[in-house]
């Protein structure tokens, strides 16, 4: 189920962002970001539509998907 961003209060939404971000130890390529920059392009990405937020009933977790992947 996708979690509207717009729903969520904005220290909530931050917080999934960054626990996503430690949780996948997420490589950006060859310059290392800091993870106020990571959660700030993650952040964007939500805000563009191009990232969603998703709730899984089934495994209680939350996570964080790209949105043509997650609709297929």
């Amino acid at each position: 189920m996708i979690i509207p961003w717009q729903e969520l209060e904005e220290e909530t939404l931050v917080n999934i962002v960054e626990s996503f971000i430690l949780r996948e130890g997420t490589d950006y390529g060859v310059e290392e970001l800091s993870l106020a920059e990571k959660t700030q392009n993650l952040l964007d990405q939500i805000r563009q539509g191009i990232a969603v937020v998703v709730w899984s009933e089934l495994h209680e977790t939350i996570d964080i998907k790209n949105k043509m992947d997650f609709l297929r």
